[in-house]
């Protein structure tokens, strides 16, 4: 609270917004992922919807202030439903010129712009690759501009700690989330509790982070460049237990939760590697809970030792990025032809090659559907937001084990490493995952298919008179005895693709967002969800005919598909990648559909797509 000249208390007024985008931005030694998390939190509590945006550099310390270092996290919050982490900025805190000469482009006129002015040196803007200052050449006249002395204020609050000149200004980013705190009425207890909690071994630091925080919060409150703050009204939700999750905690629970279903151990073998790393850690976490985590000397090894899991009758499961899928590629197919239940998570990111390791794309589809020697098809799964990577972790599971066969799960970066408020279902209302191991060996052979899925039994290694071969070389039909005969192995390819064709039997009737014909279907999978949706209902409120329909299945594709297919004019197909989806479409149903690709190691606007959806319309 201010005052006036003679002391009387000055109330700042309160403005009501529907819904605030809002990024943090500073070098990778920043804390920006931390303060973004933690405003994130207070938002969540705070009652609103929330989608979020974290964006930080593959390097894993790139020189300080250049533009390589930049560390970024966008949210979000709204008073409705939030579909995405938000197109343009209506606020940019930047701690350092490199920060903002990155993150500029994305602020809206007239849009908050809060920064450090004692990183503004001459040096730093030379970091940066500016030629002239941009505190001075007019190029921020259209914002409203908000110097704080955020390193000079934190170093006076910390005075009397004597901490290292180092961990003082490691609490800079404290101070920064204490002053949007204030400016958008966000609850600090959150942070504080988590402060106390995270640095409870270390009461100095823990000390110097609740000061920091404190003091932003308290220069919000009583500055006189702020003349007013803003208020953003909760969202409406339905009632439940709620949690803030990311994509990659959420595909670690629908494992675990699919392996409690199933009543099997966990296995979950595999090899660093950004951006999947995070299911490892989250996994590791639940040794009590019959869970086994193996951190393997590379990509092979991983995928070797879950598909050994997985014939000794465990849940095996392998993560990985883009790179990893090239070199697990020839396992799978071991996996394929053995027909083991074994799950390989792809969580994509930019290539070829190393590509843009920490940035989003979706060009593994047509890897994961084709990217096998010989005929070796298998089930795609695709989760289309970070929540939603629960229960597409857990389908991937009840498929395998249902019809014992690998399946894919595809995720990305931007799923990854999201975040939403996740409603946490009962234990009671998940699907069962029924699991029948065959101990009887009369008429055993073990290639004897069940009628209805084609799915071979599954024995767990010792059980007596069960023993059979297993091995990388052609099957006879029954027995699994090598055979070279021309005619078995055809029959044993035909039989795969057929088993695939009967899990279509399992993929429910497909969602239409909107009407069930008319004059454009936009087909998305993966993370356009979000992006499509709040596209799409800007046309339907015009009274548009303009319907989404996000695929899930993959392979197989929905069996009514085609029939929605044609009951509109036109389709839209929004990928980020150079239209593989768009290719499967037009293959198998002899579509003219159109595809809007985006290639850039980010996630659609929604604006984007809407600009597509109109020109579609008008032609």
């Amino acid at each position: 609270m201010a005052t006036n000249p003679i002391g009387a208390p000055l109330q700042k007024p309160v403005q009501e917004r529907e819904s605030v985008v809002i990024r943090f931005a500073g070098d990778s030694g920043d804390g920006m992922q931390l303060t973004g998390m933690q405003f994130t939190t207070e938002s969540v509590l705070a009652g609103n919807d929330i989608g979020t945006l974290p964006d930080f550099p593959a390097e894993i310390r790139a020189p300080a202030g250049t533009l390589y270092g930049v560390s970024a996290f966008q949210v979000n919050f709204s008073s409705k439903n939030v579909y995405t982490a938000g197109d343009d900025l209506d606020a940019l805190v930047v701690m350092n010129p490199a920060a903002l000469k990155t993150n500029l482009p994305d602020l809206k006129p007239n849009g908050i712009l809060i920064y450090d002015t004692a990183e503004f040196t001459e040096s730093n803007l030379k970091k940066a690759e500016y030629t002239q200052n941009p505190l001075e050449d007019g190029s921020l006249d259209k914002y409203q501009v908000y110097p704080v002395e955020i390193t000079k204020i934190t170093t006076l609050a910390l005075k009397d700690l004597n901490l290292p000149n180092r961990s003082v200004m490691r609490c800079r980013n404290f101070f920064a989330l204490g002053v949007v705190s204030w400016l958008f009425n966000r609850p600090i207890e959150p942070t504080q509790k988590w402060i106390k909690e995270r640095f409870r071994r270390n009461p100095e630091v823990m000390e110097a982070n609740l000061r920091a925080l404190q003091a932003g919060y308290h220069y919000g409150e009583n500055t006189e460049i702020f003349a007013s703050s803003y208020e953003v009204k909760p969202a409406p939700i339905a009632p439940g237990t709620y949690r803030n999750i990311t994509g990659n905690t959420a595909t670690a629970l629908g494992f675990l939760a699919a392996a409690y279903k199933a009543g099997l151990p966990l296995f979950l073998g595999s090899y660093p590697i950004t951006p999947a790393s995070d299911v490892l850690h989250e996994l590791a976490t639940f040794k009590n809970f019959n869970v086994y985590t193996f951190q393997a000397e590379d990509e092979i090894a991983g995928v070797g030792s879950a598909l050994g899991a997985a014939f000794g009758g465990a849940i095996g499961i392998t993560t990985t990025a883009g790179p990893g899928m090239n070199l697990k590629a020839e396992t799978i197919g071991l996996a394929a032809a053995v027909e083991l239940p074994l799950v390989i998570t792809d969580i994509q990111r930019a290539g070829p090659s190393t590509g843009m390791p920490t940035k989003p794309e979706q060009a593994d589809l047509l890897q994961a559907l084709y990217g096998r020697h010989g005929e070796a098809p298998l089930p795609v799964i695709a989760a289309a937001t970070p929540a939603d990577c629960f229960y597409a972790a857990f389908e991937a599971v009840r498929i395998a084990v249902k019809y014992m066969t690998p399946v894919i799960l595809l995720t990305d970066g931007y799923l990854a490493n999201a975040s939403e408020p996740w409603l946490l279902p009962a234990v009671s209302d998940l699907p069962e995952i029924k699991v029948e191991f065959r101990t009887d060996p009369h008429g055993f052979f073990p290639y004897l298919r069940d009628e209805t899925t084609l799915a071979r039994p599954w024995v767990r290694p010792g059980t007596p008179g069960l023993e059979h071969r297993i091995g990388g070389l052609e099957k006879d039909y029954l027995t699994g005895n090598i055979s070279y005969a021309p005619l078995n192995h055809e029959q044993m390819v035909r039989v795969r693709y057929r088993k695939m064709a009967k899990i279509t039997q399992d993929i429910p009737p497909t969602k239409i967002d909107g009407p069930d014909r008319g004059k454009l279907l936009v087909i998305g999978w993966g993370s356009t969800y979000g992006s499509i949706a709040a596209a799409v209902k800007e046309f339907q409120e015009q009274g548009k005919a303009v319907s989404h329909v996000h695929l899930r299945y993959l392979n197989p594709l929905p069996a009514d598909l085609g029939g929605i297919i044609a009951r509109f004019d036109k389709v839209l197909v929004p990928e980020m990648n150079m239209g593989q989806l768009l290719r499967v479409l037009r293959a198998e149903y002899l579509v003219d559909a159109v595809g809007l690709n985006k290639i850039q190691g980010r996630p659609f606007k929604v604006a984007e797509i809407a600009a597509r959806i109109a020109r579609m319309l008008e032609e």
